[in-house]
């Protein structure tokens, strides 16, 4: 039900929504009386949709008939906050507040997050005493999200504070809360800083994922330490680690803008060792970036293998070695990866923007 009304909201009018809830009530759900629960999915298919708008119409007719809970203020609450618009969450806070519903932790935890991402970390700290104020006790999502915030702020010390204060306020620190220090610190450019933090982690058995590599990866490149980036990618590669699609092309981005093609080959070869094939904009800027210091040869074996693994390369690539092929006089090369272009076309699809081969018959001879 909630993924179906999703669906219908993000695609259709807000009255086709309206009536495919009727629908589900009288001739799908057919014996179920609709209640509560029911009222809280249509409300989240159009939060979740950010059309705070209809979401506010809905709650405003039909809340009589359903009566709202705490889930159901909290649904909206969210909505509001994922709109990015703090006054409305404030505003509806009170509303949610008069009408005499308690806010709990999820409550407190919006609008924490709220502040947070609007820059706004003094009020988030504010919103940290209340909470304790009214023996709302905060979870390790509240002070994980006050960590996210001070790291937005730029406020390292306070970061570390809070982090240190998950034992004393009996929680245990998780793999988001580490996570959310070292952001923090990345976001400082403190290297050293971010170094022991991972070592901690590995000390206590959180291990090392995608999003802790692309967070260092991203702040070492922020800080333009191109030595440590190396040394980083050094250190994933002996642990056999293979990164994701977005730090792939995040790490190619870097190596070649930084004339670095090498590093961005050591990286291609890497994850084909390991039965990855890049992304095609990773073989995009590869392939530039070698020609452009005279290593044509590698960038056409580079294109060969990802038509060999069954992925077509750009037609920018394929015109580019060609006119760099047609320069060397090795016109058999362009009529190898002419060939690989076509078979594949014959079993997959061709894309909008991608290589044609277009070689003609006679220049094929």
């Amino acid at each position: 039900m909630s993924i179906l009304l999703s669906r219908i909201a993000k695609f259709q009018t807000y009255e086709d929504t309206l009536e495919a809830f009727e629908r589900m009530e009288k001739n799908i759900f057919v014996g179920r009386k609709f209640g509560t629960d029911e009222f809280n999915v249509l409300l989240r298919a159009f939060c979740t949709q950010r059309q705070m708008k209809e979401a506010r119409s809905v709650f405003n007719k039909m809340h009589p008939r359903f009566s709202p809970n705490s889930k159901t203020m909290n649904i909206l609450l969210l909505g509001f906050k994922e709109s990015d618009d703090v006054t409305a969450v404030e505003l509806f806070y009170h509303e949610m507040v008069r009408r005499g519903f308690k806010p709990n932790n999820v409550t407190y935890n919006i609008r924490i997050d709220a502040y947070c991402k609007k820059g706004c970390f003094g009020d988030g700290l504010r919103l940290l005493t209340e909470m304790e104020c009214v023996i709302c006790l905060p979870t390790i999502e509240t002070i994980t999200t006050l960590i996210h915030g001070a790291g937005f702020a730029r406020n390292i010390a306070k970061a570390r504070e809070l982090f240190e204060e998950i034992p004393m306020r009996n929680l245990r620190p998780y793999t988001g809360a580490y996570y959310a220090l070292l952001s923090s610190i990345v976001r400082c450019r403190d290297v050293e800083s971010v170094t022991s933090l991972m070592d901690e982690m590995k000390e206590k058995g959180i291990g090392h994922d995608n999003i802790t590599y692309h967070t260092m990866f991203f702040g070492l490149m922020k800080s333009k330490i191109l030595d440590s980036v190396s040394e980083l990618f050094d250190k994933m590669t002996m642990k056999n680690f293979v990164p994701k699609t977005r730090t792939v092309v995040m790490l190619m981005k870097f190596f070649c803008a930084n004339r670095q093609p090498d590093l961005g080959l050591n990286l291609w070869g890497y994850l084909l060792e390991r039965g990855h094939c890049p992304h095609g904009h990773a073989l995009d800027l590869l392939a530039t970036s070698l020609c452009s210091h005279g290593k044509v040869q590698e960038a056409f074996e580079c294109s060969k293998q990802m038509l060999g693994r069954g992925r077509h390369v750009s037609e920018a690539v394929f015109r580019m070695l060609e006119r760099f092929l047609l320069q060397a006089r090795d016109m058999e090369k362009s009529r190898t990866l002419d060939v690989m272009i076509k078979r594949l076309q014959n079993i997959l699809p061709l894309s909008r923007g991608l290589a044609t081969g277009i070689l003609t018959p006679a220049e094929m001879d």
